[in-house]
């Protein structure tokens, strides 16, 4: 099951510097002019999680596969995105195909970085991205709404549906609120998710603040905390420059680098992490001789449909799941002994699955 997370900002913010730390390559062009980046970039980064090892040493396991994101270099959005200035169009179509936004804002003076607005204010620079996608999200829905009539006529169930969504996500634009400010029923949900809009998608904001400032923050990224405080939505402070550092270190060197610097630890492994949790997911892990690997799956997920993330016949022939949770896994030294300690549990199709679980399915083929 893939994730992906679109990186967005305005130009000059820091976006292609942190995505080559995230993926650890130079694949996006990071330079000191606006449109460096024309194509999106896409990495697969692991998503890091001390678990995995630990299970992997239990078991004896040969190999350690993660789980993993995928993240999104798209191009520095501009004033009139909306409306195609900046290549404006073919942007909002690449965050479209995104799941959750990582909205970069530039926290951080440097005389030698120019800024597309020629001043630094973090908070109207996520005003400016937001702007634009609600005004693109309203011209879309004009356009949807246009194209439902001759349905509505026809007194089609879906077609109502559709339209009385878009209608709720058009008033909240009209009031200057993103879409994701909607309420929507669970018999909505998954229609609701099928629109697709810029504003309803998740967002965290990435705060790039200068080296300095990577451990404590600085006056910007607090007044960026309290506009994400009201939105409800997600912040990170990091340094991207501090990140592509230490994307080019061992494992050794970087723990020393982070020491030096005053973090506990790295700021992508926090911006993974967050994003994770933007996206409502969560982990479960199955564990043999020959690989320990983690499964990503989203919170609620019963027992049937996360065996599906592994092959579609563990789903379609689901008999049942043999389930160890992690810290019976650790304590009794692994499957063996959480069997022998009774904590091995046989989980049906009702059971929905917990952070952590490790986990065996029994299927019919």
């Amino acid at each position: 099951m893939g994730f992906k997370m679109g990186i967005v900002g305005l130009p000059n913010v820091g976006k292609s510097t942190l995505f080559n730390a995230l993926t650890k390559t130079a694949a996006a062009q990071a330079a000191n002019f606006p449109f460096c980046t024309i194509e999106p970039n896409v990495g697969d980064v692991a998503v890091p999680d001390p678990r995995l090892e630990r299970l992997a040493a239990i078991a004896g396991s040969k190999q350690i596969i993660p789980t993993r994101m995928t993240f999104v270099d798209i191009a520095g959005l501009v004033k009139g995105a909306s409306k195609g200035e900046g290549l404006g169009n073919q942007f909002l179509a690449n965050i479209r195909e995104c799941d959750a936004i990582a909205h970069v804002v530039r926290c951080f003076e440097d005389g030698d970085v120019t800024h597309v607005e020629g001043r630094v204010d973090p908070v109207d620079d996520a005003q400016v991205i937001e702007m634009e996608l609600m005004l693109a999200d309203l011209e879309s829905i004009a356009k949807r709404r246009a194209n439902l009539v001759r349905k509505l006529k026809g007194n089609d169930k879906e077609a109502q549906q559709q339209d009385r969504l878009l209608a709720a996500a058009q008033e909240a634009l009209e009031n200057d609120r993103p879409a994701r400010t909607v309420e929507v029923s669970d018999e909505d949900a998954r229609q609701w998710r099928m629109l697709q809009l810029l504003t309803q998608k998740p967002i965290l904001y990435v705060c790039n603040v200068e080296e300095e400032n990577a451990a404590t923050g600085n006056a910007h990224s607090e007044a960026v905390a309290r506009m994400a405080a009201e939105q409800g939505a997600g912040i990170v402070v990091i340094s991207a420059k501090i990140e592509e550092e230490i994307s080019q270190l061992d494992a050794e060197e970087a723990e020393m680098f982070l020491a030096e610097m005053g973090l506990e630890e790295a700021g992508l492994d926090r911006l993974i992490r967050a994003g994770y949790e933007l996206l409502h997911l969560e982990t479960y892990f199955t564990v043999g001789p020959k690989e320990a690997r983690a499964w990503t799956i989203r919170k609620g997920t019963a027992a049937p449909q996360a065996a599906g993330v592994i092959h579609g016949d563990f789903e379609r022939g689901f008999i049942r799941a043999e389930t160890i949770a992690y810290d019976d896994y650790v304590q009794f030294n692994g499957e063996t002994g959480a069997k022998d300690a009774g904590k091995m549990r046989a989980e049906g199709k009702s059971y929905i699955v917990q952070d952590g679980d490790v986990m065996h399915f029994l299927f019919n083929t």
